[in-house]
Order: C-alpha cells, then structure tokens, then sequence
C-alpha cells in the first residue's frame, strides 16, 4: 500500500505534509504522508471546521506501521470474503452485517446532497445542503453511487417532461432516505 484516501476536518493542500495516525488492535499506526489532491465535502461554521477528503501519498512507515497496515488489511478483506460467501449461500454465518456495515459507512461520511443541473447540453453537480429538486435536474443524497448517478442523467437528457417528473421523484426516495438515516 503506497498511500489512503481519508476524510478530515479543515482544509489540506497538495505537497502537504502531514502524519496519518491511527489506532490497530492497540498499536499505534503512524505515517509521515503527502498530500496529492483535496477537495472540502463540507463546508464549515463558526463552531465547526470544513470536512475534507485527502489522497496522500505514504512517504514513512513509523515504527512497523506497514506490517500492521498489512495484517489490519488482510482481516478485513478476509472478513468481506467470508460475508460475501456466506451472503451468497444464504446463509447467516460469516458476520452478514458487515456488508449493511459498509453501506452505512459510506452513507455516513457522505452527508448532505449531490443537485445535478442540466444546462446547454451539459452536466454540472454541487455538493448542496439543500433537499430542493431544481427543474432543470435533481438533487439526490451525497452517498449515492457515481455510475448509477451517471446512467441517471443519461437517462434524464433523452426523457420528457413526463419522464423527467418521474425521475425527480426518484431522486426524492433518495434524499427522503438520507434525511431518515441523519435523524437515526
């Protein structure tokens, strides 16, 4: 493994440096990283810093961090391929949950929502904190799928006004259903 996509609060810039740390099976997992892209998810308040998501690049392995990111790896893919096998058998062995459990991370770190704006032939999306469906696109949860977003708006360019309304709609299920999981 050479580097991590991670989400932090405040703001970084590519040529950074700083120190990934965590904690694996009580050991200290330490990495002196750069920074190689940023972008702010979302932006802060006066109580509260902007919430960013960082590529780094690892530079130094502290202290053995490498073999303990290695074997934090290996359980967890270890655990998603016995879940996934067991899913696929039917069965309830081989902690099922973790697969709802990965569902719920990425829907958790991708609050608010995703407005889509169809303008002269062209597709532009705002991270938005608004729930309003535009009339000229739809605005769904920030969790939902890139290539499943992606046939949406294909779909969306050769639609009616009929089939459009419907596909609003859709996308409504869609923030009805992050504005549910926020309050849970």
């Amino acid at each position: 493994m050479t580097g991590a996509f991670v989400e932090h609060h405040g703001k970084a810039q590519p040529g950074m440096t700083l120190e990934l740390s965590f904690k694996w099976q009580g050991a200290e997992v330490r990495f002196v990283s750069e920074v190689m892209h940023s972008r702010v998810v979302r932006t802060g308040s006066a109580k509260e810093a902007p919430v960013s998501q960082s590529g780094i690049k690892f530079i130094d392995a502290v202290d053995g961090a490498e073999a303990r990111l290695q074997d934090m790896m290996a359980t967890f893919v270890g655990q998603l391929l016995a879940a996934q096998k067991s899913n696929a058998k039917g069965n309830d062995e081989g902690r099922p949950e973790i697969l709802s459990q990965l569902g719920e991370a990425r829907r958790s770190r991708s609050r608010g929502f995703l407005a889509y704006h169809l303008s002269g032939g062209k597709w532009t999306s705002t991270r938005t904190e608004s729930d309003k469906q535009p009339g000229d696109g739809f605005t769904v949860a920030g969790h939902e799928d890139e290539e499943e977003l992606a046939t949406l708006c294909r779909a969306y360019e050769v639609a009616d006004e009929e089939g459009r309304r419907l596909i609003r709609l859709v996308a409504e299920l869609s923030v009805h259903s992050a504005k549910k999981s926020s309050t849970t």
